[in-house]
């Protein structure tokens, strides 16, 4: 009973979180203007973790992957529920045929859709196309009020702490960086549906723009955006 009691106590002790840089292998993600998608998640995921690890020794830092190989996006979630993560967070960048557009976004889930949100949604839920099993994913009718109640209640019960690291994410992207917010987001996506836990997917900014595409590819750029979601964690986790 003792070894128990002290077992639980130091598995209380821990938060972890769960790096997830977007897309990999033979899914590039947005090709961008001096960079691919893959290549700038990755990066940035890695620093944000290193920086993580070194600083909070009370830390399990998890990555979904730290070289460039593919996972499918069950394969993600899965990663997040099976080491009982705090917080999940999916790096991402942006990418649209308008090469002006230009600004990070932060999403969480949500049913609070627009044109512009669900071509976000439909570009990263796309990668499933390139699955084995595309029939795991259910498809969800927003038309349906029970799918629709079912939804709602499923992601409760974090939503609130989505939210919360989401809008930290966005303001120190604008306070620290003096970058363009395009604010917090909800839509459907498939890496976030099913944790069990605070989730987010954070676009780092618009690869398809000559002037963000090219700083995102610098050291400056993928550096200063892993500070930036190190401090909303620091944030986040003293709240928390």
């Amino acid at each position: 009973m003792v070894f128990s009691s002290i077992s639980f106590a130091q598995k209380k002790q821990n938060f972890v979180i769960v790096i997830d840089a977007g897309h990999g292998g033979h899914d590039a993600g947005a090709r961008g203007v001096a960079d691919l998608e893959k290549n700038i998640t990755l990066d940035v995921s890695l620093r944000l973790g290193n920086m993580i690890e070194k600083n909070h020794k009370d830390v399990k830092v998890v990555w979904t992957r730290k070289t460039d190989v593919f996972l499918e996006l069950w394969e993600r979630t899965r990663i997040s529920n099976d080491n009982h993560a705090n917080l999940f967070v999916s790096v991402h960048c942006n990418s649209a045929v308008n090469t002006s557009a230009t600004g990070t976004e932060t999403f969480v889930m949500g049913l609070k859709r627009s044109n512009e949100t669900d071509e976000v949604s439909k570009r990263e839920n796309s990668v499933v196309f390139l699955e084995k099993n595309q029939e795991r994913y259910e498809k969800f009718n927003p038309n349906d009020p029970e799918a629709v109640i079912a939804f709602e209640i499923m992601n409760a019960a974090y939503k609130e702490q989505s939210l919360r690291f989401a809008d930290l994410v966005e303001k120190n992207f604008v306070s620290r960086d003096n970058r363009k917010s395009r604010g917090v987001k909800q839509n459907n996506f498939h890496v976030l549906r099913g944790n069990a836990s605070p989730s987010v997917l954070v676009e780092l900014g618009f690869i398809s723009n000559s002037d963000e595409g090219e700083y995102l590819a610098t050291e400056e750029g993928k550096q200063k955006s892993a500070e930036t979601l190190y401090e909303s964690f620091k944030q986040f986790k003293k709240e928390y």
